[in-house]
């Protein structure tokens, strides 16, 4: 069966074998840069020296006082390292390096990203990811905001400042590609709190939303089969895309995990299904009267037995047996049996509405000519014990060959086995030609939180794949703490 997106009212869906496979397991210091890649990348990084990041930064500070001497040499300076780092990450692994990276509303101080991207420059870096959706708000100026969510920047007097758009341009004129991150179904708490969007909502069979189950309940899932979710989704993108990023990455291709048991679905009611939307998508999926009241009763009662079957049989004589997409009848079927495909059938039915839900993501940005990107957890589309699936249901190894492929390999375990088995489970899986794009967590120099420092991550990659030639940090508040803290708690 294909396992093409959803068309039309009458949705495609996985084949319940495709599901099961889915869950299964100055000078420049150029002139001085070592002829060897392995010796560049281990000793240099394509960092600039102390001296020249000081040069910078004093020109810097000088030209935000109004000296326009200053102003023309640091432009011209800045033109100098972009195309140093050009040259350098040409012929150094990896050839494309990106931090992920938070701006808040003091980055609206004049001066505040030029000394956040000069920092990223000074370190290697030729990418940024920006988030500019997250927490339920956007990364737009107020006065340009017609979307559901509040504006990042909300202090009067600053309703044009556009932070998005002059991170763009500051980050072209450092040599830095700037692309768009973005939270996908998980839409924030602001938007729960609207009462004309309750029914955009993922909502389970105990009648919960994201709300109750998530730690601290700030993130928020819709349901993705939900047309207003898909709307307001759909025009928030176009919108982003207008800055002309040079590729977007959609995040939160998910659905929510919790704790202790909240982490594993293996019950119809542990499925973010239940909201009027996606029960609705279900029922559409049966191909005959049969079909569709098993699934309604599956669904009500969270099990079918002997009985019901037999009902439905009286209700609907003329017809020989129940059908829905995906299924093959075969002769003796037991109301058990017909009790797991129809578990298989909602399993599949949740993961096709994270697929459907990513398309239309990606639908709207390369309408508008950006590239886009998917971030997953390589782990998160795993079968858990005998019948259950994690609660994420990302059936990433899914995604289309054709956008980039960003796997969060955070792995902790104290050296980078436990990472490289990660990056390893996706490389396995990705068709050929796909760009995937290894995200790293650490510091450079030192180990953090049981991670092996930056570089000993980075060697261990280059070893794995010759695939790999583009890799991300998360993030820059770790590289960066103090700056951070002072970024996101001071007042403008």
């Amino acid at each position: 069966m294909s396992k093409s997106f959803l068309k039309g009212k009458r949705h495609q869906l996985l084949s319940r074998s495709l599901v099961t496979a889915l869950f299964t397991s100055s000078s420049l210091v150029s002139q001085y840069w070592l002829a060897s890649t392995a010796q560049a990348q281990t000793q240099a990084h394509c960092r600039f020296t102390k001296e020249e990041i000081a040069q910078k930064e004093s020109l810097r500070l000088s030209s935000l006082k109004g000296n326009s001497d200053s102003e023309k040499s640091y432009k011209a300076l800045l033109k100098r390292h972009a195309d140093f780092l050009q040259r350098c990450r040409s012929r150094t692994f990896p050839q494309n390096q990106a931090i992920w990276l938070r701006l808040y509303p003091c980055d609206a101080r004049p001066g505040a990203i030029d000394e956040i991207l000069d920092h990223i420059v000074n370190k290697g870096y030729n990418q940024i990811n920006l988030e500019v959706f997250y927490s339920g708000q956007v990364l737009l100026p107020s006065a340009d905001n017609r979307t559901p969510w509040p504006s990042i920047v909300q202090k009067p007097g600053f309703e044009n400042v556009d932070l998005f758009a002059q991170a763009i341009k500051k980050g072209h004129e450092r040599g830095i590609k700037v692309y768009a991150w973005m939270f996908t179904m998980n839409f924030g708490y602001s938007y729960a709190q609207r009462r004309d969007r309750q029914g955009a909502l993922a909502r389970n069979g105990r009648g919960q939303t994201s709300e109750s189950v998530v730690p601290g309940g700030s993130q928020i899932f819709i349901d993705p089969y939900n047309r207003q979710a898909q709307t307001d989704f759909y025009r928030l993108v176009e919108t982003i895309m207008k800055r002309r990023p040079d590729g977007v990455l959609f995040d939160y291709i998910r659905y929510p995990r919790g704790k202790g048991s909240n982490t594993v679905a293996d019950k119809i009611e542990d499925l973010w299904i239940y909201s009027d939307a996606a029960k609705q998508a279900l029922y559409d999926r049966a191909l005959n009267n049969q079909g569709r009241e098993l699934i309604k009763r599956y669904i009500s009662k969270g099990s079918i037995n002997t009985s019901d079957v037999a009902a439905i049989k009286k209700l609907y004589p003329n017809e020989d047996v129940p059908r829905w997409q995906g299924r093959t009848p075969s002769p003796g079927e037991t109301s058990g049996s017909l009790q797991w495909q129809l578990w298989q059938l909602s399993v599949a039915h949740a993961a096709q509405g994270v697929l459907d839900f990513l398309a239309l993501a990606v639908l709207a940005a390369e309408r508008n000519g950006v590239k886009a990107g998917a971030v997953f957890f390589p782990k998160a589309n795993k079968i858990v014990g005998g019948s259950g699936y994690d609660s994420r249901l990302q059936p990433w190894d899914n995604f289309p060959s054709t956008i980039e492929w960003h796997a969060m390999s955070y792995g902790v375990c104290g050296n980078t086995s436990c990472i490289d088995s990660l990056v390893k489970r996706v490389l396995d899986r990705a068709p050929s030609g796909t760009q995937v794009t290894p995200a790293l967590a650490g510091t450079w120099g030192r180990s953090i939180k049981n991670r092996p420092s930056l570089e000993i991550q980075m060697r261990s990659l280059q070893r794995i794949s010759p695939r790999i030639n583009s890799v991300s940090h998360f993030d820059y508040s770790w590289q960066e703490p103090e700056l951070d803290r002072q970024r996101k708690f001071c007042k403008l």
